[in-house]
């Protein structure tokens, strides 16, 4: 049976000389291999005169165009196009009366169980699948609960408050993200990062001024409640995006996938029978909801296949900042299903998040945001060690 994603698992023993949140690792094994694989180092500036500097400004401009950084720009710009569709599928369905946000959900993480849980049995056989719940379960409890209410309070905020305050609100997912980031994996921030961070909220800016200019708003039910639920949501957006690199990056994909599919299933299920079992028996289900629904599920899956191989090619953060394009692919949908007017600002806006996420790194390497070492839990066997791994360019 092919691998959906190929990893290296060796068994590995502990250095005591790593990090306590790294891996154990054995010199020479695939993983440790892997891990071992830097990217040169930038070239250096040259300011010894206009001309040697802005020769040395084009090497280093050239520099970044690796195979890697180039899957990462179009893996971020694939994951906010996925965005921009479960938003957009998502007002259609409020357009027909269909208000179930943890229904909704629902169907992502069945589809989630249902393709990598099955695969993470066949490679660690159903009693090593068993041990890897009773042993590390519980991590994967708390990112999919944390997952599973910051998509609820996202959709419940846009609800109540302005969609200039979600739009807002929801970078606050950013500087959560790279702290949690900081926590885990303990990357060297180079204050060319922070101000890619900064070049790209710039644009987002932009873009807000944009929605306003246009009269794309629309009023506030109840503001500081839209706020509150806005700003608890992207933190919970912030930090599993955090946990989520932290756990790919030393465990294989598929296990990760499918357990957040998995516990995402259970507590949605519980969640939306609790709260949303009248209104499913209301709401219309016909056959423009449910394709609707299907395609907001295939976008969703897209992107919860997509974004644990940015992690991995470049960090959990840099997907959080490639999501700031969204808006600009929402104007493109908004021209033919709503006959938005074109406003010019939309497409500097649009290219500066792009110098943004360039500017992120310009001095520091994708190579540099982490360790990459997944392998299977020590206590299982694993049917396939291929020494591939899926994110590792």
């Amino acid at each position: 049976m092919a691998s959906l994603y190929p990893e290296d698992t060796k068994d590995l023993k502990t250095d005591p000389n790593d990090n306590p949140f790294d891996p154990p690792s054995l010199p020479g094994s695939p993983a440790t291999l892997h891990a071992e694989v830097q990217a040169p180092a930038r070239p250096p500036l040259d300011y010894s005169s206009a001309a040697a500097l802005a020769q040395s400004v084009w090497r280093r401009f050239v520099s970044l165009w690796t195979k890697r950084f180039i899957l990462s720009l179009l893996a971020g710009q694939v994951v906010s196009l996925c965005i921009t569709c479960t938003n957009v599928t998502t007002t259609e369905l409020v357009n027909r009366n269909w208000k179930l946000p943890t229904t909704q959900t629902f169907f992502l993480y069945f589809s989630l169980f249902t393709i990598y849980t099955p695969y993470t049995i066949y490679q660690y056989g159903f009693v090593g699948w068993l041990k890897m719940i009773y042993r590390d379960g519980w991590k994967y409890i708390i990112l999919a609960a944390c997952d599973v209410e910051g998509n609820f309070l996202v959709v419940k905020a846009y609800q109540y408050t302005t969609l200039l305050s979600c739009m807002l609100l929801d970078a606050w997912a950013i500087p959560v993200c790279l702290l949690f980031s900081w926590i885990y994996l303990r990357p060297k921030y180079h204050w060319t990062q922070l101000l890619g961070v900064v070049v790209c909220i710039g644009g987002l800016g932009m873009l807000v001024a944009s929605d306003e200019i246009t009269d794309k708003d629309w009023p506030a039910l109840s503001r500081a409640k839209g706020d509150v639920f806005m700003l608890v949501g992207a933190s919970l957006y912030g930090f599993t995006n955090a946990t989520e690199e932290f756990f790919v990056r030393r465990s294989p994909l598929y296990e990760v996938v499918g357990q957040l599919g998995m516990w995402g299933v259970l507590i949605n299920g519980i969640q939306a029978a609790g709260l949303e079992h009248k209104a499913m028996t209301t709401v219309t289900w016909n056959g423009a909801t449910i394709g609707l629904l299907v395609a907001y599920t295939a976008a969703m899956f897209i992107l919860y296949t997509v974004a644990p191989i940015l992690y991995r090619m470049a960090s959990s953060a840099y997907y959080n900042l490639s999501l700031l394009s969204s808006d600009f692919y929402g104007l493109l949908f908004g021209l033919f299903l709503y006959h938005y007017s074109v406003y010019w600002l939309y497409f500097p806006a649009f290219a500066v998040v792009i110098l943004g996420l360039i500017v992120y790194f310009w001095h520091a390497t994708p190579e540099e945001q982490g360790k990459l070492e997944p392998r299977a839990p020590e206590y299982v066997n694993q049917r396939n060690t291929s020494s591939r791994i899926a994110g590792q360019v």
